[in-house]
């Protein structure tokens, strides 16, 4: 699984004109599951996320966890974050999970993640959205889990 996170003061997701999914200060997190990813690597991957120490403490440093700041998360399904655009001009998906794959795997992870105590909004799955994202910092991770074996 790949993970991009972007700390943000606020974030939305819209479909149809429709506001479905939306966090205040957090992270906004793009998900893309890959052929194989299984429910180890996506609690992995939540633990990971809401352990990050990527917002400031008292001191301006880099020390707070998501969960130290009480803050939101905002998932959106991301299948492009496995793009391959090496050969050619158009990328292809071959590494992507099929849809049937990753879904349960996404919402395995939002699952996770609020499991670990963050409040969790998410965008629809395999629909045309429009998301807005009022990056913090701006500071963006991207994080990433191997499947195991």
């Amino acid at each position: 699984m790949r993970l991009v996170i972007q700390r943000v003061s606020q974030a939305s997701v819209t479909v149809d004109d429709q506001v479905v999914g939306r966090c205040g200060a957090g992270f906004c997190i793009l998900v893309g599951v890959k052929n194989g990813d299984t429910q180890i690597e996506a609690k992995w991957l939540a633990n990971k996320v809401a352990n990050l120490r990527v917002f400031e403490d008292a001191a301006g440093k880099m020390n707070l966890s998501l969960l130290d700041v009480k803050g939101e998360a905002l998932v959106v399904s991301q299948f492009t974050l496995y793009a391959d655009a090496q050969r050619g001009r158009r990328p292809d998906f071959i590494d992507a999970a099929r849809p049937e794959q990753a879904e349960p795997l996404v919402e395995y992870f939002v699952e996770q993640l609020r499991a670990e105590g963050v409040p969790v909004q998410t965008g629809v799955f395999r629909a045309l959205m429009q998301v807005e994202i009022h990056n913090d910092g701006p500071v963006t991770i991207l994080l990433e889990r191997e499947k195991e074996g």
